[in-house]
């Protein structure tokens, strides 16, 4: 057994998960310990060499006022999807909208995904109902 509850491959042996949820990390711990009670005049400084030009403060005053974005909300003329038969017309939209600008390529990889996700639930349920079918007709 090596160490910290480990075995030979590095994994946590079996009843040892490790250390406990929530335990933090020392030097986390101590930072914070440092930081107690400095926080605001630690920001005001920030802000003060910010308006005094300097660049890397600015990015970090930048950085939490308006964080970049991740995700925004999607609106592009996109046919109404009831079944997998309007899926090529879907994906023709998302296609012609990516080309267009109106979407990122990221953003229509994600949709035609989802395009994709709901295709396969809509094969799922036609499987399972063909199954139903069969075994009631054999059964």
């Amino acid at each position: 057994m090596a160490e910290g509850g480990r075995n030979n491959k590095g994994q946590f042996a079996k009843g040892n998960r490790g250390k406990a949820k929530g335990t933090r990390h020392k030097a986390t711990v101590a930072c914070e310990a440092l930081l107690d009670g400095q926080v605001e005049k630690l920001t005001k400084k920030a802000v003060d060499m910010a308006l005094a030009g300097d660049v890397q403060a600015m990015r970090i005053c930048m950085d939490r006022i308006a964080p970049p974005r991740k995700d925004r909300h999607v609106i592009f003329d996109m046919p109404q999807i009831e079944g997998a038969h309007d899926h090529p017309a879907a994906l023709a939209s998302i296609m012609t909208a990516v080309a267009g600008g109106a979407l990122t390529p990221a953003e229509g990889q994600a949709l035609a995904a989802m395009l994709a996700e709901h295709r396969k639930a809509i094969e799922t349920a036609d499987i399972e109902s063909r199954l139903a079918a069969l075994e009631a007709s054999h059964g």
